[in-house]
């Protein structure tokens, strides 16, 4: 036996009926900061955060791939040791 339930209801009635919070003013909020990085740009510092929040422990490894890359470039002749 098979029974099937269509429940006819927008996102937000869905999350009110499930008893879960009403993220639309953070979402809002979220939403004119992101139009406003589109409309004025970056700066390097903006990026930094934006990239440490969204990808914690990125900006290490960058930091790391950097320095190798310029300690290898700044050998002589340019070759990796070996």
């Amino acid at each position: 036996m098979k029974i099937t339930f269509d429940i006819d209801c927008t996102p937000q009635e869905a999350r009110a009926f499930l008893g879960l919070p009403d993220l639309t003013p953070l979402h809002d909020v979220y939403l004119e900061r992101m139009k406003t990085y589109v409309t004025e740009g970056l700066n390097p510092a903006d990026f930094e955060k934006l990239a440490r929040t969204w990808m914690p422990g990125i900006a290490d490894n960058l930091e790391q791939w950097r320095n190798s890359f310029w300690s290898t470039a700044m050998m002589p002749g340019g070759k990796p040791p070996g």
